[in-house]
This record gives structure tokens, C-alpha cells and sequence, in this order.
């Protein structure tokens, strides 16, 4: 089987494309078009692990085509910013998350392909999310023991929660990607998965304050930098789950596998009540495992896009594959450090302060 995995020279595409290269006998080809800063890192892991690359940008069906002959498309390509669009122009990220995924689709029509879609649990309703009867405790956002709603529990958000209303122009684009990859599957008999991940993370992820703020957190706590909480009063209650890559990667191996037979499942998948953390949680850790403190900043104010709680409630995918996250935010967040530590030359540049920050 050849593997064609766009926006593999991100993190979550470089992961994916390394590991089934590494686990499999198939060919494993790389498209990116390396926008975002730190991709071209990747370039030389892509290499050493026998995956082809080829710079492409999915906007364009021509790139996609000189990607050669493809059985399975793994579409990881985004623009992955909560925030994007906010200067005023929102064609990048309508072009890239939607058009892209169009012209995947299409490559996949011809060809006779499959498809993992990797969307995001920005689709549900931002409203929806804010609504939820989350509780303040010492440290976080909690969920009460017994309550309950549509797509909703302490057991996390599922996918029946609601999907009306704003969602970011990022959310609108993957969740409009959504409906023309189930259109495609009903239409031309298309096997397709789609899985709306929480927050991924591990190695090799260039954090930022939009995307990617468990890396950007570890990373402010050994390279220096500014850091804050920021909405919902400044007081880093928020909760998100987190996923680490290796497990991201198990459920789309099995998925490769199994593809006909899951073929129009779309599920949740994120690191689940058990790899939850909140802000202030993930600080506590961060000054444990450095040693360092940094005095953090208060931003009362919440943005629009911004959302105070959310966890991944896996039972839909773990009842279809068996598959359940293993990886710990202790663990996710030692592994992050290690890699942090051992390639500190190559990261400084991107993932350090600016100038004029530090501790």
C-alpha cells in the first residue's frame, strides 16, 4: 500500500509518516509545503526514515499529482490556528483546511484511495462549550460527578455534542472538510475515516500561544520567556485533554488496517478524562521538572475563539477499535522535556524567547 500523507513535514504529519514507515513495508510519501517555521526540521528525520518527500502545497492540485500513484491519504494538512483569520483575511485558512481537502478528495476519487481525515475538536460550538457547568476548583475546571447533557459528561464531549453556531473560521473549515469527505464516501463509495483530535503533542512540535501550547509552556520553563493565563479571569482554570503523538499514531495504524470496515465512522479521539490537565496544573509540573518559576502574567479578558473546557470522551472510537490512549500528561510532558533538552541548539531559534524576554 502506498501512503500519502499531506502536511507531513508538521508534527503531526512527520510522526505519522515516520512511524508507518517504520512499521510497515509501504512506500510513505511526505507532502508540505513548509510554511510554518521548524517544519524543515523534519526533512532529515523524513529522510534517515526512508520517506519521501515532496515540497507541495495541497491549494494545488498539481502538487498533489506529482506525488505519484496512492492507495491511502492520511490528510493532516492545516492551517491549525484558532486565531487565523483574525487580521482580517480569512482565505488562507478557508483555502488550505477546505480547498486542500477538496483536492485530496479528488486525487482519492481518481486514484481509488482511501482517506484518514484528521480533523479537530474545534468543530463543536464555541457557545455549546462556554455553556457547560464547569465548575472552579483549586487547580481547574471540573465537570460535577452527575451531570449531563447532549454530548456531554464527565466522561468528556462526544460526538453527538452540538456543532451549531461559531467555531473559529478554523473550526468552520475542518468541519465544512467533514461533510464533503462524508459526501465523497456516500457518493463515489470513497472509504473514509474521520477523527476530531483534542490537543496532540510530543517531540517535534513547535509550539506556539494558538497551537501547540503544551510544547510552547515546557519550552518558556527551559529556554526562557515570557508566559501568562490568559481569558476566563486570568486564572489558568482552563482544561483541555492531551494526546500524545505515539498514541495518535496507534488509532490511525489500526485505521490503515481496518479502513473499508470503519469506512463513514467519524470519532473523538484525544487523550481523554485521564490525560487532562489545566494551565495552572501544567505550570506546577513545568517549575517541578525545571526547577525554574516564572512570574506569569494575568489577562482577564477572553478572546473570542477561546473555550474554558475540554475533554475528548473516547468511548465511541475505544468500543470500534479497542484502541485507549497510554500515554499520561506526566509522561507526554517528560518525553517533551527530553527532546526539548537533548536538541536545545536546533530549537532555541524557533521555540526561545524573543528578544529582549527572558525568565
Amino acid at each position: 500500500m502506498r501512503v500519502l500523507v499531506t502536511g507531513g513535514a508538521g508534527f503531526v504529519g512527520a510522526n505519522l509518516a515516520l512511524m508507518l514507515r517504520r512499521d510497515h513495508e509501504w512506500p510513505v510519501v511526505a507532502l508540505d509545503n513548509l510554511k510554518r517555521r521548524g517544519s524543515e526540521l523534519a526533512l532529515r528525520r523524513l529522510a534517515k526514515g526512508g520517506v519521501t518527500f515532496v515540497h507541495g502545497d495541497v491549494r494545488i492540485p498539481s502538487d498533489l499529482e506529482a506525488a505519484g500513484p496512492v492507495d491511502l491519504i492520511i490528510e493532516c494538512s492545516a492551517e491549525p490556528s484558532v486565531h487565523a483569520g483574525g487580521d482580517g483575511d480569512g482565505r488562507y485558512v478557508v483555502e488550505t483546511n477546505l480547498v486542500g481537502t477538496l483536492n485530496c478528495l479528488e486525487l482519492a476519487r481518481r486514484r481509488g484511495a482511501a482517506m484518514i481525515f484528521l480533523s479537530t475538536s474545534r468543530v463543536y460550538s464555541i457557545a455549546a462549550l462556554r455553556a457547560l457547568p464547569a465548575i472552579a476548583g483549586a487547580t481547574r475546571l471540573e465537570i460535577p460527578a452527575e451531570a449531563s447533557g447532549p454530548g456531554w459528561s464527565r466522561q468528556g464531549i462526544a460526538e453527538s455534542f452540538p456543532t451549531t453556531g461559531s467555531r473559529s473560521l478554523y473550526g468552520a473549515s475542518k468541519l465544512a472538510s467533514e461533510l464533503l469527505v462524508e459526501e465523497y464516501h456516500a457518493m463515489y463509495g470513497m472509504p473514509a475515516v474521520i477523527n476530531r483530535c483534542g490537543v496532540v503533542s510530543g517531540p517535534w512540535q513547535m509550539g506556539k500561544v494558538d497551537q501547540g501550547f503544551f510544547v510552547l509552556w515546557a519550552a518558556r520553563y527551559l529556554y526562557g520567556g515570557r508566559l501568562g493565563y490568559h481569558g476566563f479571569g486570568g486564572q489558568g482554570l482552563q482544561v483541555r485533554d492531551v494526546l500524545h503523538v505515539a498514541d495518535l499514531y496507534a488509532l490511525i495504524d489500526y485505521q490503515a488496517m481496518h479502513v473499508e470496515a470503519l469506512a463513514g465512522c467519524i470519532f473523538n479521539a484525544g487523550g481523554g478524562p485521564g490525560a487532562s490537565v489545566s494551565l495552572r496544573e501544567l505550570t506546577a509540573m513545568c517549575e517541578e521538572r525545571t526547577g525554574r518559576k516564572i512570574a506569569l502574567g494575568r489577562e482577564p479578558l477572553t478572546s473570542a475563539a477561546d473555550i474554558p473546557y475540554y475533554v475528548s470522551d473516547n468511548r465511541k472510537v475505544t468500543q470500534a477499535t479497542r484502541w485507549s490512549p497510554r500515554h499520561t500528561v506526566e509522561s507526554i510532558l517528560d518525553h517533551v522535556i527530553k527532546w526539548l533538552d537533548e536538541y536545545r541548539s536546533e530549537l532555541i531559534p524557533i521555540l526561545g524567547p524573543s528578544p529582549g524576554e527572558s525568565l
